[in-house]
């Protein structure tokens, strides 16, 4: 896409956010007050991903999802909630959000290969399949015949549905979800500064932004910001690690890491409730248990994983805070909240048949102390200095440790001891409260995993890599207003607007100027020059594959409702490139993956051996087509390396014949 084309998408993408944004403000002003204009962000995406969600479910145009918040804009119109002179005032908390949004984009515009590398070509595929068709439940592009009610998709539906209003392409789109997830959680973070924090109130920021102390450690051994990140991706034997800004800059666009925007802002909502729930009205306090509703609610079809972790720590905080009210309305909070999450996507739980989770194992060997501080040191050494005071006066609480340190279990025993601290204080900050959910998942990490897929060796592969994630949001973010608390006390001067607004330029030029480009190393192909920039994720296509390029564009503007038939060959490899790029469902893309979602059954041998049939066996190929209504048949290099390509005389119209790529038809589609 030319980049002036791009240009105007992130003006029209960034536009529809603002326009949710504006709609939904002033509904939320009488529970949240000044910090409504910032929580419109988070909510409104949350409130246009249910709205398209539903109108997924009844067949009808997502676009008029835009009703809701057109009748929004109306009646706070009509009301006079937009006045120019308060708007001006609150300026701010936009520059924030494109503080974010930008730098999110900048990275983006250095990284933008959609590639096979890691989890690229599947959430691509997901975004392209809601994008081609936005029903629910979604399509399944690598199973076809299949839904998508193997997966929590809500994540890739939302940005899927910004991608149909707006009429922007999936390959860009893709390119500008980490902006949006990026930008919303800026304004949510700097609002629960604000709220908490006198000062430094930018602090929690930067838990989107920091690298574990790994990170510097490798470059200081001489490595690349690539390998360094690669190293510490993979530091734990037999699981991955990933924190925010890695995320961002591999650019999976992974359901964890769209969530991202949701988990702050159910973290401010918390924060906000524990410091502002007893000065609320009946009608503020409604206000905001839909909020927390709404929220919680969405965590399960956005990751699944998220809901493990906030489902617990939810339930536990509306108990400390009914505890501490004692009052009606607050246990009818504590009742609603979870009734409410449930009760918005229920449709969602009735359809959902994942492979699913075999319980909860234990006993797996210990982390290692070093790997273990290598990631969570930087903030544990926030934790442990919060609570030092408490160890002076009370050293023997420290002796719970000694059992686990005995045993092997060094990480487990090091993260006990300020756990112990922080639980037994009589007051607790709202970073106290954080830190503590953090930690106990790290607890959690290094005694139980959950049973699934994968065993052995990599048995607790996603407990962590999951987990791990959800843990850095926590603690990082609860350790960095406890780190804020202390500044604002023994730092008093704020600085300067300037200086702000110098910050923030340096954050959104550093990408470009530094030129950091883990995509080109993860593709390991040569795809543009190195000088060569875009928000279009399979612009390399054209220099790499131009044949293929050709061929994948001319099929992404093919109309009519496809299944096709493109060559299979595992994972995590250029095969699957065709479903992947366009979202037509191919019989069956990524084995691996759908292994894990649907289980082992009759089709993970039968569908392979069908698609070897259709290209090798011209007696069968039709029949077998038909079988899985598929109706186009993909014929590029990868097939004729995989297969002994030999196709029927009759039954197939070739539509596309170009650089070595030929599609073809099954005939008689449309007598």
């Amino acid at each position: 896409m030319d980049i002036l084309l791009q240009a105007f998408s992130v003006l029209l993408w960034s536009g529809l956010l603002k326009g949710l944004q504006l709609a939904l403000w002033p509904r939320l002003r009488p529970a949240l007050g000044d910090y409504a204009y910032p929580a419109a962000y988070p909510a409104s995406l949350l409130l246009f991903a249910l709205a398209t969600w539903y109108c997924g479910i009844l067949r009808v145009p997502v676009a008029l999802a835009l009703l809701v918040f057109l009748g929004l804009g109306v009646y706070g119109i009509r009301r006079g909630d937009y006045r120019i002179r308060e708007i001006r005032n609150l300026l701010t908390w936009d520059a924030v959000f494109l503080t974010g949004f930008l730098f999110a984009l900048a990275v983006r515009f250095t990284n933008p290969p959609i590639g096979y590398f890691s989890e690229q070509y599947m959430n691509h595929a997901f975004l392209a399949s809601v994008i081609r068709e936005p029903v629910v439940p979604p399509l399944d592009p690598w199973f076809a015949g299949g839904r998508l009610t193997v997966y929590y998709y809500l994540g890739h539906w939302l940005m899927g549905c910004l991608a149909v209003v707006t009429g922007i392409p999936s390959e860009v789109a893709f390119n500008l979800v980490p902006g949006t997830v990026y930008g919303t959680a800026f304004v949510t973070l700097y609002a629960l500064g604000r709220l908490l924090l006198r000062r430094w109130k930018w602090l929690p920021l930067a838990v989107l932004l920091l690298v574990p102390p790994s990170v510097p450690w490798f470059l200081a051994a001489g490595g690349d910001i690539y390998g360094a990140f690669q190293d510490t991706n993979w530091i734990v034997p037999g699981a991955r690690f990933e924190f925010p800004v890695f995320s961002l800059f591999l650019g999976n666009v992974h359901a964890f890491e769209m969530a991202v925007f949701n988990q702050v802002f159910l973290l401010f909502l918390l924060g906000f409730t524990w410091c502002r729930w007893s000065g609320l009205d009946a009608r503020g306090r409604g206000v905001l248990l839909l909020l927390l509703g709404l929220s919680v609610g969405s965590m399960p079809p956005l990751n699944s994983w998220d809901a493990l972790v906030y489902g617990p720590a939810v339930a536990v905080f509306l108990l400390l805070l009914w505890a501490r009210e004692r009052d009606t309305s607050t246990f009818a909070a504590a009742v609603a909240v979870p009734a409410i999450a449930f009760a918005i996507y229920l449709p969602y739980y009735l359809r959902l048949e994942p492979a699913g989770v075999g319980g909860i194992g234990a006993g797996f060997p210990p982390t290692d102390p070093l790997v273990f501080l290598a990631i969570w040191g930087g903030f544990l050494a926030i934790v442990y200095a919060a609570v030092a005071r408490d160890i002076r006066r009370f050293p023997l609480l420290a002796a719970v440790a000694i059992p686990f340190l005995l045993t092997g279990y060094v990480a487990l025993g090091i993260v006990l001891v300020p756990l112990a601290y922080l639980l037994l204080r009589k007051e607790r900050s709202f970073g106290d409260l954080l830190c503590i959910a953090g930690l106990s998942v790290l607890a959690f990490c290094e005694v139980f995993f959950f049973r699934e897929m994968l065993g052995g060796d990599y048995s607790r592969f996603n407990t962590i890599f999951k987990f791990y994630f959800d843990a850095w949001v926590l603690l990082g973010t609860g350790s960095l207003l406890i780190a804020g608390r202390w500044l604002s006390a023994r730092l008093p001067v704020s600085a300067p607007r300037w200086l702000a607004i110098g910050a923030a330029a340096a954050l959104i030029a550093a990408p470009v100027v530094l030129n950091v480009d883990i995509g080109r190393g993860l593709l390991g192909i040569e795809y543009p020059p190195e000088s060569y920039h875009t928000l279009d994720g399979l612009a390399y296509l054209d220099a790499a594959r131009p044949g293929e390029a050709a061929a994948i564009d001319y099929l992404r503007t093919l109309g009519g409702d496809h299944r096709l038939v493109e060559a299979e060959n595992g994972d995590y490899n250029y095969y699957s490139r065709v479903s992947s790029f366009t979202g037509i469902p191919a019989v069956l893309g990524q084995i691996s993956h759908e292994l894990t979602w649907r289980g082992n059954g009759a089709w993970y041998t039968e569908r392979p051996a069908d698609i070897r049939a259709i290209y090798e066996n011209p007696r069968e190929a039709l029949a077998l087509m038909e079988k899985y209504n598929a109706t186009l048949l993909y014929v590029g290099e990868p097939e004729r390396e995989r297969y002994d390509v030999r196709l029927p005389d009759r039954g197939l119209v070739v539509i596309y014949d170009r650089d070595g790529v030929r599609i073809y038809e099954r005939a008689g589609l449309h007598l």
